[in-house]
């Protein structure tokens, strides 16, 4: 079944997953109601020292409160119908109202000049440290505006720097500032509103930037799909590709020709593909002397692509040019959903493989020679144990083991129970591909497998493949955000 990514009754995730990022920028995931934000807002300013001692009050509140009012969104299924690209980025009509709110009513400097408190004209306050303002100036002697780079050398930044006078220019509302050496910075309003300190500011700036959301799933997937060649020709059907893709993991695109090629428009939609030593794209079909398993028609099991790099790629496509009669369907897992599965059944099974480093290696000839070795931990996860990569593949996983061996049976069982779980019928998704299809997914969160089938006198299944890296398509995907919200 699908899961959400934050639990209500639990609170476990930052973020609340909302209609609106207007919504889930002021309740965060604890549930603060509108009516403690205003009970609390007049109970912590009543001194600089407690100003320091808390947090910053949360952004707009009284544009809360002319928000509509709706309700979290926790969707079990997914359809493109139900247009999820919108609960991951805001309307132009949210933008609009974001910014008419970016009004300051006053600014002084606290704490012996060490901060600048900015007062704004909805009620609510943001405190910045004096020496970050100097680090962001935006003056053309310590910014580039052309290459929107800081021009400014740490070596040259006072870090005990206090401001020396601040004020509110009558004109344009913008913050001045001058310093202890006469040099002068201006900040205009909206520029300090979206780098606001306040732990809602924060969230809502990392989830514009990063699009964190989240949708896992299993047997019961919805497989989103959207046609090949709207992608290409309209910004906003991309928009709505790579942003379901980043959410969900997985988008299926109909309609591309039946031969190779089709893929270097997508790597051409996105910006470029990436290389590896199977070249820029590579052919998927039953080989004689096979120097990858994926080119033969043995059945393939869970796995996610090229662990043997020690930067695996983040995204995979696949073009069916032609299929078999019989076989060759296609497996899919969310390998973040049944890792969190894993963590809550046997945490100690989730320590080991979050823990222990395993070494995978590919050796061979295609593009050019190679001799990749890496070393990966089964499953990553950041500072707050979030699950972010799945580095996995029973083929290419050395027979070299560098641990202890009364670490070896523990690690198996953990890695035995974990393939169980993926393998469950609950937590995987089959469907055989047609030709003219393209499915695009998350390699670094989905594993994928393939069943078997029968070889022929002649070739009965092809499947042309690439990859691309997260950072190409999240370059893209900011781009065509802010394309798509200017045209609204």
């Amino acid at each position: 079944m699908f899961l959400e990514k934050t639990d209500l009754d639990t609170g476990t995730h930052p973020l609340v997953i909302c209609s609106t990022d207007l919504e889930r920028n002021f309740i965060g995931g604890k549930g603060i109601s509108v009516l403690k934000i205003k009970e609390e807002k007049g109970k912590m300013w009543t001194s600089v020292a407690k100003y320091l001692r808390t947090k910053v009050h949360p952004d707009c509140s009284r544009i809360l409160l002319q928000a509509q009012k709706g309700k979290c969104s926790h969707q079990k299924h997914f359809s493109v119908s139900r247009r999820p690209w919108q609960h991951s980025s805001r309307t132009a009509q949210e933008v609009q109202t974001f910014n008419m709110s970016v009004a300051i009513q006053k600014v002084e400097a606290l704490e012996a000049n060490q901060f600048i408190c900015v007062h704004w004209e909805d009620g609510s306050e943001s405190l910045y440290p004096s020496v970050w303002l100097r680090d962001n100036c935006q003056c053309p002697n310590c910014f580039l505006h052309s290459a929107k780079a800081r021009k400014l050398l740490l070596e040259n930044l006072d870090v005990n720097i206090g401001v020396k006078d601040v004020t509110l220019t009558q004109r344009e509302k913008k913050v001045h500032i001058i310093w202890p050496d006469d040099h002068t910075s201006e900040f205009e309003a909206q520029w300090l509103k979206k780098r606001c300190f306040s732990e809602q500011a924060r969230a809502r700036i990392q989830e514009e930037l990063f699009f964190s959301e989240c949708q896992y799933w299993g047997y019961d997937l919805q497989l989103p799909t959207m046609a090949f060649e709207e992608v290409l020709c309209s910004d906003e059907s991309a928009y709505k590709w790579l942003v379901t893709l980043k959410r969900m993991g997985i988008v299926l695109l109909t309609g591309a020709a039946n031969r190779q090629g089709e893929l270097l428009k997508l790597g051409q939609r996105i910006g470029f593909l990436r290389l590896t030593f199977y070249g820029p794209t590579w052919q998927v079909q039953d080989k004689v002397d096979a120097n990858n398993v994926a080119y033969t028609t043995e059945k393939l099991s869970f796995h996610t692509d090229y662990p043997a790099l020690q930067f695996p790629p983040g995204i995979q496509l696949l073009h069916c040019i032609k299929q078999t009669p019989s076989g060759g369907e296609s497996e899919v897992v969310d390998g973040f959903h049944v890792a969190n599965k894993l963590k809550e059944k046997n945490p100690q099974a989730f320590q080991i493989l979050t823990s222990t480093y395993v070494d995978f290696t590919d050796i061979g000839v295609d593009y050019c020679d190679f001799s990749v070795q890496s070393k990966q931990k089964i499953i990553d996860v950041d500072e707050k144990g979030q699950v972010v990569r799945i580095n996995f593949n029973n083929a290419t996983r050395d027979t070299i083991f560098n641990i202890s061996p009364e670490k070896i049976k523990p690690f198996y069982t953990a890695l035995k129970e974990y393939v169980n779980l993926l393998n469950s019928t609950d937590n995987k998704y089959t469907y055989k591909m047609k030709p003219g299809e393209i499915v695009v997914f998350d390699n670094w969160r989905l594993l994928h497998g393939r069943q078997s089938y029968q070889a022929g006198t002649e070739l009965s299944r092809h499947l042309e493949g690439a990859y691309a890296d997260w950072d190409v398509v999240m370059s893209r995907l900011r781009i065509l955000q802010k394309n798509v919200l200017v045209r609204k």
